[in-house]
């Protein structure tokens, strides 16, 4: 029998401390980063990794778009999504007609291939139309409200008749004077654009309104009212409106505008001159004993 020697270390069988790489790894999963990359990245990965080559096969893709395209479609084509009628408020009968011309849809559509934005501003390219409202309402309807431009004035330019709103804005061509006789008549280039002034001083001509056949611009400067009998008031570029009101004066109390003249001309408000028709000027050189040159 051996003897014991009492020196020597004796390990048990089975140590209860871990080993070096095991404790590293007990540390490491005591950190929360560790552990959630464990938990929730590496799955992620793994399922992305899977689903990128599921799909990296040109068939599949194929084949998936075109299950999605047929998916949407079934749904997009519902009886609920489709519109059907096209209703619009606001319009005159030709502004109405004009509108249906110009909508960019054939009904009945899906609401999803409905570029209402599109419609509206097709819709508010026309003349005629200020501002314009489009929705999609229940029951499959497409609703357009329309504020409609007022005509205002009729402008004789450079393309012929034209309907004006009161900021000369256009509303529409026209035909011939005839067809809009209740709208006064401005003429001249640059009238267009200075409709409000325009319609303030033909305003001021209600004492003789019915002697107005309309308002010329002369030289995009100033104005010219043109009356019946070939008469015409000559009006400055500044403060107009106080001109005219002094040659309606002058007439309301001496009839100037009853008298034989063709042009009262204002436009020195402070030197007014008066153009006789011939015939008046004739009498009055006799009356002043000059002789009259009947070749001239």
């Amino acid at each position: 029998m051996r003897p014991i020697n009492p020196f020597k270390q004796t390990q048990p069988a089975n140590d209860p401390a871990p080993s070096r790489w095991a404790y590293r790894m007990e540390r490491l999963w005591l950190t929360p980063s560790f552990r959630r990359i464990v938990r929730v990245g590496m799955p992620t990965f793994l399922v992305a990794a899977s689903l990128g080559l599921y799909f990296s096969n040109e068939k599949r893709q194929v084949a998936i778009a075109e299950k999605y395209a047929e998916i949407r479609r079934s749904v997009e084509e519902r009886p609920e999504f489709m519109v059907k009628l096209l209703a619009i408020d606001g319009a005159s009968a030709g502004l109405n007609s004009a509108i249906r011309e110009v909508m960019p849809v054939d009904l009945p559509l899906s609401s999803f291939d409905l570029d209402l934005e599109a419609m509206r501003k097709q819709v508010e390219s026309l003349d005629a139309v200020k501002r314009v409202d489009v929705r999609v309402r229940a029951g499959g309807l497409l609703q357009i409200n329309v504020e409609e431009r007022v005509p205002a004035v009729v402008w004789r330019g450079p393309d012929g008749l034209e309907l004006l709103d009161v900021g000369g804005h256009r509303v529409s061509a026209l035909q011939s004077r005839a067809a809009r006789p209740d709208l006064p008549l401005i003429a001249g280039e640059g009238a267009n654009v200075a409709v409000p002034e325009a319609l303030a001083l033909l305003e001021r001509t209600t004492p003789i309104r019915d002697r107005v056949l309309g308002i010329v611009r002369i030289s995009e400067r100033r104005w010219d009212v043109v009356l019946n009998r070939s008469q015409r008031i000559m009006l400055p570029p500044l403060q107009p409106d106080l001109a005219l009101d002094r040659v309606l004066a002058l007439n309301e109390a001496q009839d100037l505008l009853k008298r034989d003249v063709t042009h009262i001309d204002i436009r020195n408000p402070d030197r007014p001159t008066l153009r006789m028709t011939s015939d008046a000027l004739d009498s009055m050189r006799e009356m002043q004993g000059i002789k009259v040159n009947s070749n001239q």
